[in-house]
């Protein structure tokens, strides 16, 4: 992991997070619905039942 934090620390802000789009829609896609809610939530944090229901019709 450290590895591709240093990776991320070279680049420019928009760009990282576009590059880290890129990758995490390939995984993603391979993904079970519920490892990809985990992934969601784990990037927001643990907002409340309402916030993570409404989510889940986007």
């Amino acid at each position: 992991m450290n590895e591709i934090e240093k990776i991320i620390d070279q680049m420019e802000p928009e760009d990282a997070l576009k590059a880290i789009a890129e990758v995490a829609d390939k995984l993603l896609s391979h993904t079970s619905d519920e490892a990809r809610l985990d992934f969601v939530v784990s990037l927001i944090g643990d907002t409340g039942a309402d916030k993570i229901s409404s989510m889940v019709n986007l």
